[in-house]
């Protein structure tokens, strides 16, 4: 197969790598942006998503189709609640102090890693997808007879990715709207400039800091929901998202929703490419002295705002 034909596929495993990234990585961005908690326990808010939606659809008898659709109602908000109920357990009794809040949160990311180990187990397990169809795509190059159609063995894409790419949009949409245009995004807003003035004109911040970090949690866990039909469910499953979105939130910029997504652009399309030209591995390795270099000479991220 030629090098075009490649480089169509890379870009595409680089979007759907995008997509996951952005839904992911904005929840752990909204969370410190308004509560300035670093949560260490993100990525396991992913995979709790992940071994549910496996549960319920090998678990429950439920036709694979609407076993997934169930599950994508279903899980985020399970993962959301239980976010929610970390936050008034935990982070609410440490006054969201930014060095204990880290420390609580690793101990919550080995709590839920290890109780699923007891209850889930080791093994790496299937969730099928609720459709799978095989697109194969047409190449045209130029040959001594002018130019001509042929069709590259293995050059497709499945219908399956492509709707996990469209549904990430659609929802990364979704958000934002929500967050601009209703009265609860702008409680979120209000609370985020100031959260002593937003109490003293009776904004209920503790509960806006539980709703938001339940929203994390639950953007994680639909990232999950949506990627675990392409991978498997595993109880380590949630470091390298964890990674990825904490790479992707400091070169975005720490609390820029909008820099995030461009960040998980970046970082997607970019683990896209050297990973098919290269190796995932290389891949990792740029993605992190990205990091490094955008903390030597931009601090704030690539859009974040200067902190007075």
């Amino acid at each position: 197969m030629e090098f075009g034909p490649y480089l169509i596929i890379a870009l595409f495993e680089g979007a759907l790598t995008s997509a996951v990234i952005a839904l992911t990585a904005v929840g752990l961005s909204v969370v410190f942006g308004l509560m300035r908690v670093v949560n260490v326990a993100h990525g396991e808010f992913f995979m709790l998503g992940a071994v549910f939606t496996w549960f319920i659809t090998w678990n429950l008898g439920l036709n694979p189709t609407v076993g997934f659709i169930t599950a994508l109602l279903l899980v985020p908000l399970a993962v959301g609640s239980l976010a929610t109920l970390a936050d008034r357990l935990i982070l609410n009794r440490l006054d969201y102090d930014p060095e204990r809040t880290i420390v609580a949160t690793i101990g919550l990311l080995y709590l839920i890693q290890q109780s699923t180990l007891m209850s889930y187990g080791p093994d790496a397990r299937p969730v099928e997808p609720p459709f799978n169809h095989r697109i194969a795509l047409p190449w045209i190059e130029l040959g001594e007879s002018g130019w001509q159609i042929y069709w590259p063995w293995g050059f497709g894409i499945t219908t399956y990715k492509l709707a996990v790419i469209l549904a990430a949009i659609v929802l990364l949409w979704i958000l934002l709207r929500l967050l601009a245009r209703t009265k609860y995004g702008l409680l979120i807003r209000a609370t985020q400039q100031d959260s002593e003035m937003a109490l003293a004109f009776g904004i209920p911040v503790s509960r806006v800091y539980a709703i938001v970090f339940g929203i994390g949690g639950g953007l994680a866990a639909l990232g999950a929901v949506l990627i675990v039909p392409i991978r498997q469910a595993h109880y380590l499953m949630g470091g390298e998202p964890l990674l990825l979105s904490f790479i992707v939130v400091i070169v975005g910029g720490l609390g820029s929703i909008p820099g995030t997504i461009l960040a998980a652009i970046l970082i997607g399309m970019s683990d896209g490419l050297i990973s098919v030209f290269f190796s995932p591995t290389l891949a990792k390795i740029v993605a992190t002295l990205l990091v490094v270099f955008v903390l030597i000479f931009r601090p704030n991220g690539l859009f974040g705002k200067n902190q007075q």
